[in-house]
């Protein structure tokens, strides 16, 4: 953990806009490819992507993947090794949407290619349908996983089987105490920069707007969440803020917060040990809901216990 900081100290605060795309993606095409997971173009619902498809996918359940980086840098491209690791383990098939980056593609064009991608997965008849996400991503993934639970219960769509988000970025009012407490132990992200970033994807628009800050959506009758979280980012209390908040409308989840771990941890999965047992219980989690038929037809009509999970790395 020491070394992977030293190794990112210069880049604190630096994705501040396009200008960033570049190194960013150069550094997640770093991740090493899953063994016996094959990679295709493609494109769901009208939105272009990457399939990351390990063999022996059921053909019926997938996993709809949103990359990380502020809204305004990532993509499908430079993600799909990772996206490769999670769907390995998930032993379901990932499709990562390229969706539409600020400044050129403000909200809400973000959500409108989330909801798109996910409009396309049911046509393809896929049955069984999971979200998951990091950073940025992460907290896009919890906006769709309202959404589609809403037009779920109005009877207009299918409801997803749950979600599974790392770091997810909650909260674009920025008002968690963890940016002030975390500021000096977070090697990543600083509050200047998120600051930045939520401006060019926002547009003057509400930062509090549920379709840009799941945090504070409606988040009645969700199926359950999953997530993991780096003790030491700046970014804790958006995890922790979203269990407490989910916890009141009764629904189930679990956040982990890993000791002395960063932003997104999981991703230095050739480096961390940590990352590799994270992702395992990403990938146990993925299976264990998509892969069960049963879990098709739970309601999850009770209240469900939520658990805050302190894990050692």
């Amino acid at each position: 953990m020491t070394a992977m900081r030293l190794m990112v100290a210069s880049m604190k605060g630096s994705v501040t806009g396009p200008a960033a795309r570049e190194p960013f993606d150069k550094l997640m095409e770093k991740i090493p490819a899953a063994h016996d997971v094959s990679y295709e173009k493609a494109e769901v619902g009208g939105v272009p992507g990457w399939w990351c498809r390990p063999d022996n996918a059921p053909t019926d359940a997938a996993i709809l993947y949103f990359h990380g980086g502020a809204y305004v840098v990532g993509s499908a491209l430079a993600y799909r090794h990772f996206v490769g690791q999670v769907a390995a383990r998930a032993k379901v098939a990932a499709f990562v949407p390229e969706y539409g980056l600020a400044p050129e593609h403000p909200f809400p064009a973000a959500v409108d290619h989330a909801q798109a991608a996910y409009k396309g997965l049911v046509e393809q008849r896929f049955e069984r349908i999971a979200l998951a996400g990091d950073s940025a991503g992460g907290g896009l993934a919890l906006v769709l996983l309202s959404l589609e639970v809403a037009k779920a219960r109005e009877g207009s769509g299918l409801r997803p089987v749950g979600a599974v988000v790392m770091s997810p970025w909650t909260d674009l009012a920025l008002s968690g105490a963890s940016m002030e407490t975390r500021a000096e132990a977070d090697p990543l992200s600083t509050k200047a920069a998120l600051a930045t970033t939520a401006d060019l994807y926002l547009g003057g628009h509400d930062p509090r707007d549920p379709q840009v800050s799941p945090l504070y959506g409606d988040l009645a009758w969700l199926p359950p969440v999953r997530v993991h979280v780096g003790e030491d980012e700046i970014l804790l209390d958006d995890s922790v803020r979203y269990g407490e908040r989910l916890e009141s409308f009764g629904g189930t989840i679990q956040v982990h917060t890993w000791q002395g771990m960063t932003h997104v941890f999981p991703s230095s999965v050739n480096l961390l040990h940590a990352a590799k047992e994270a992702l395992d219980d990403i990938g146990d989690f993925l299976g264990q809901h998509l892969l069960d038929e049963a879990n098709h037809t739970t309601t999850d009509n009770n209240p469900q216990t939520y658990q805050l999970e302190k894990s050692a790395p």
